[in-house]
């Protein structure tokens, strides 16, 4: 069975940083991109940042500049460093990977269970 578990949320005051990191349990799949989406209250959950198997990234122009992902593909794990937080950062923050099972044809996406980052002005 595969799960996402996500780490690093928390308070922070504006300007300040934190580092979130999302790692995929279980063994023997393949994982190709992975993303980071964001929703607040009231608000559609919208995308953060996506980085491909190869390394190419992308943003979204709210946190072009302040954020950035990474990935470990040997620990399968992905990171994203979220500097110069603004109060209108504070969402639950969610990873997703797509995932191809042993046997399996195609990629699947599956989600972490979110974790809550509050910026305080």
């Amino acid at each position: 069975q595969v799960q996402l578990v996500e780490s690093g949320g928390g308070l922070v005051q504006a300007g300040g940083s934190l580092r979130l990191s999302c790692a995929a349990s279980g063994s023997a799949f393949s994982i190709n991109a992975m993303a980071w989406y964001r929703q607040a209250p009231g608000k559609q959950r919208e995308l953060v940042a996506q980085i491909t198997r190869d390394g190419i990234t992308n943003y979204a122009d709210s946190v072009k500049g302040r954020f950035t992902i990474s990935r470990d593909n040997a620990r399968q794990t992905m990171y994203m460093q979220m500097d110069s937080l603004k109060p209108e950062d504070t969402a639950v923050y969610y990873c997703t990977f797509a995932i191809r099972k042993p046997l399996n044809l195609n990629y699947r996406d599956y989600w972490g269970q979110g974790t809550q980052v509050t910026v305080s002005s």
